[in-house]
């Protein structure tokens, strides 16, 4: 017999509430990695719940778990599943997720049909199936280091160290972390510092130095500069990695546009424009930057951000409006300049997105996940030159497994 996953979701999942996400976490995943020994991890909480599952699953959700992979991967501060995304991409499967934000957790599970675990600090890590790759977008935090030199205990309390104690527990072949520019001078270098020491001298890791990647680089329209830092275990065998070299732009603001003409509430209200001009004008005559900004559409975008200015950063001119009638309470009337904000569609493909992801939330909820999210062309690009390490890594061990049957073989039959 043959389910679809909606209809297991509909029957079964959307019986649990609110209060049994970490039930809900358990079903999605053990169906996610059903016949694989991730499975075992789940199965018995699964089962409790899920009775018989003897039937195939049909996975109708826009990215499903894939049929053969290539690695195995686990996605914590897993946001929306950009960093998923990318690795799912390139042939991995995603064994473990956790996200604490239930609005994320919604878009999460609409576009993969698995919902993470929650508080990563309540995550037990013997409780994570083993795994090739672990991926995490961690926050920038402070180390309160007591010492010269900065060291795993050193970060407790932070969010690192939580990344830390599940690769310490769980010793993947490698890892993938994500973080914001800044992180290379927080605290006068002292936070890479500390992450670099515990990766390598602690846990025992061959780390390269960090990259600062930026998205306009790998196919998308956005200045947005993030640092990515690699790591593999020592007994893999690799010894270097080169990070991805940038590729052409050849799209523009212009191309990631809506194809048909948006809805009234994008537009400003005249009195805010007029407001954010002047403002503007002063800032500048005092030699001050300014947050608002107009985009050219054969321009690149500025970063996308959560909070302050984040929209008016990349304001656009587009004159397909013909009703000005406001669709929301705004002060004044729809400007005549045809300036608008930037759509949460428009938003996810700065982030190379494709049109096909789901956005199941409100738009002030959508804006802070994509802002939130990874540029995923540039998370990818890094996650095929991880997965042919990889892969390269298990053709040796084969090899030398067949060298030492074959060289076994001999011996019995001369002795």
């Amino acid at each position: 017999m043959t389910l679809k996953y909606s209809e297991i979701k509909k029957t079964v999942i959307e019986k649990l509430n609110e209060d049994q996400l970490y039930r809900l976490a358990v079903v999605t995943h053990y169906l996610q990695v059903y016949g694989t020994p991730a499975s075992e991890y789940y199965k018995d909480e699964a089962l409790d719940f899920l009775g018989d599952t003897d039937y195939v699953l049909e996975w109708d959700v826009p990215f499903p778990p894939a049929d053969n992979a290539k690695f195995t991967f686990t996605d914590l501060f897993a946001g929306i599943g950009g960093i998923r995304l990318a690795f799912q991409n390139v042939g991995g499967k995603c064994v473990f997720s956790c996200e604490w934000d239930k609005f994320a957790k919604k878009t999460y599970e609409a576009n993969f049909g698995e919902v993470p675990f929650g508080d990563i600090t309540k995550i037990d890590a013997k409780r994570i199936p083993d795994h090739d790759i672990l991926t995490a977008g961690f926050p920038c935090q402070a180390f309160s280091i007591a010492g010269r030199r900065g060291g795993f205990e050193d970060t407790r309390g932070t969010l690192f160290f939580e990344v830390a104690r599940i690769i310490k527990e769980k010793r993947p072949k490698a890892f993938f972390l994500e973080n914001v520019k800044g992180l290379v001078n927080h605290n006068g270098g002292k936070t890479l510092e500390t992450i670099l020491y515990v990766l390598r001298d602690e846990l025992g890791y061959f780390v390269p130095d960090p990259e600062t990647v930026n998205a306009k680089d790998f196919g998308v329209p956005q200045n947005r500069e993030r640092v990515f830092i690699v790591g593999f275990r020592k007994d893999t065998g690799v010894r270097e990695f080169k990070y991805p070299d940038p590729v052409p732009l050849n799209i523009r603001v212009g191309d990631i546009l809506e194809k048909n003409p948006v809805s009234a509430k994008y537009y400003l209200s005249d009195r805010y424009l007029k407001t954010l001009i002047e403002h503007k004008n002063r800032h500048r005559s005092k030699g001050n930057g300014f947050g608002y900004e107009i985009i050219p559409l054969d321009g690149i975008a500025n970063a996308i951000v959560v909070g302050g200015m984040g929209r008016e950063r990349n304001l656009v001119t587009d004159g397909r409006l013909t009703d000005f009638t406001p669709v929301t309470n705004i002060k004044g009337e729809v400007n005549k300049r045809y300036v608008r904000r930037m759509t949460p569609r428009e938003w996810a493909r700065l982030q190379g997105f494709p049109d096909s992801f789901v956005i199941p939330v409100s738009d002030a909820q959508a804006y802070k996940q994509f802002a939130n999210s990874v540029a995923v062309p540039a998370v990818q690009a890094v996650a095929e030159k991880m997965a042919e390490k990889i892969t390269e890594t298990e053709r040796r061990k084969d090899s030398r497994d067949e060298g030492q049957q074959g060289r076994m073989e001999r011996s019995v039959c001369f002795s």
